[in-house]
């Protein structure tokens, strides 16, 4: 009987317009050996920075993309990516960050403090 039920329910699930799905809690991917101090807590730190202040904490980014004044940077560790996007603002030369995403490099989420200290951790030292 909770076959058909279930079949059912997909079955109808189908029909209508779009749905918005549930939003899902950010998972914790803990980082092993990972140095607290030598990274951001939050992606607070991150907004606000400029390109070639992000390349030095990070390292070179997987992607550099410019469409207009906006800037894409993504840096990609074996965790997680990383998109920064940079745009100019109001009396200041250089684009800053004012937008961050984070996600599991199979698109799942992450904890974005976990993403920040992963990438941070996989930039060789002396760099």
């Amino acid at each position: 009987m909770r076959f058909w039920v279930l079949a059912g329910m997909m079955a109808l699930g189908g029909c209508g317009g779009p749905m918005i799905p549930e939003a899902r809690p950010a998972a914790y991917v803990p980082v092993p050996g990972a140095a607290p101090a030598a990274t951001p807590a939050s992606i607070a730190a991150v907004k606000g920075q400029t390109a070639p202040r992000l390349i030095a904490q990070f390292g070179q980014p997987a992607i550099d993309a410019t469409e207009g004044p906006a800037r894409k940077l993504q840096f990609a560790g074996p965790i997680c990516v990383l998109d920064a996007y940079l745009y100019p603002q109001k009396g200041r030369g250089e684009p800053v960050v004012t937008y961050v995403d984070t996600r599991q490099r199979d698109g799942g989420p992450i904890d974005q403090a976990s993403c920040l200290a992963a990438l941070a951790a996989k930039r060789p030292a002396g760099r």
